[in-house]
């Protein structure tokens, strides 16, 4: 079986003439935010990669068949279906083999940005180490493909409702830098620190770009993660977010909730908790973090 790449008519012409082109994930659509804010962000974040220079190529699998840059209708269509699995790499074989729809994970739109080709990627915020995964052994996918496939990820540090020592330490042992954009810590997804320093700092996209293209120049395969902080007026308060995350957790573990359903019931519940505020928070860092993707993908495309 012949895997299919469908390129979108506006990411088939920017490869045709050497545009910069910027991979999104779909489970943001499907399963990170609810409906209509999904629906619009999606418009939105592509929207500010056209601003910036690039291309947007939202990427999800309809009718067993990889995306790569969707249609607002298909973006509609996945927003409306009840029916779309999330499709991380031990997911993938089964949709494309059986035809169905996926919605790509952080590690699933990676691979699929390989296949096409696309380096970079933009994000919310990846996965990691769940709290308790001593015991649990639940560590992201997110992380392994971070290790072993060759695109940069723009993101807002790591969701705070993971461990974050323990997903810096995987990292680190895998061999993926974190860099910080304009920061030296990093940032925990809703707020802008956390009690851990990145690797390396750089204040420039320009800088960033010739990190990107240095690594895979010299052969070392994996992807790196740009940590982009939430901007200030959009942050939410550290000690407030981890009481917030403290009680998710404790009712995700009396519910018995596990595997991939465990982010999915956490983003909700803290949703809930702060009274939309976390999915206002969610929403602009998206936004921010396309902003910085685009200029990224530009200065690797001058780079050339």
């Amino acid at each position: 079986m012949k895997v299919q790449l469908v390129f979108s008519e506006e990411v088939k012409q920017a490869k045709e003439n050497g545009k910069p082109i910027i991979a999104l994930e779909s489970t943001i659509i499907t399963h990170g935010m609810p409906y209509p804010q999904n629906i619009e962000t999606a418009f939105e974040v592509e929207e500010i990669i056209r601003e910036e220079g690039a291309v947007p190529a939202t990427i999800a699998i309809l009718d067993g068949k990889i995306h790569i840059g969707l249609s607002k209708d298909e973006i509609k269509q996945l927003a409306d279906s009840k029916d779309v699995i999330k499709a991380s790499r031990r997911d993938l074989p089964y949709i494309l083999a059986q035809k169905k729809n996926g919605a790509t994970t952080v590690a699933g739109t990676m691979i699929c940005a390989q296949l096409a080709g696309i380096p970079l990627f933009v994000t919310g915020g990846i996965g990691g180490v769940h709290r308790g995964a001593e015991e649990t052994m639940d560590i992201s996918a997110d992380l392994e493909e971070l290790s072993q496939t060759n695109v940069a990820v723009v993101c807002a540090g790591a969701k705070s409702i993971l461990d974050l020592g323990l997903t810096m330490e995987y990292l680190e042992t895998k061999g993926v830098p974190v860099v910080g954009y304009q920061t030296d810590v990093l940032p925990a997804f809703y707020t802008r620190t956390s009690p851990y320093e990145v690797n390396n700092r750089l204040d420039d996209p320009k800088e960033i770009a010739k990190l990107i293209r240095t690594k895979w120049d010299l052969g070392l395969k994996g992807g790196i993660v740009i940590a982009n902080p939430i901007p200030e007026e959009d942050a939410l308060d550290e000690k407030f977010m981890n009481q917030i995350i403290e009680q998710a957790l404790a009712e995700a573990e009396a519910n018995q909730i596990k595997g991939k359903e465990v982010t999915p019931f956490l983003l909700s519940k803290v949703k809930d908790l702060t009274e939309g505020k976390s999915l206002e928070a969610n929403i602009a860092l998206v936004k921010n973090n396309a902003r910085l993707g685009g200029k990224i993908a530009v200065a690797m495309r001058n780079l050339s």
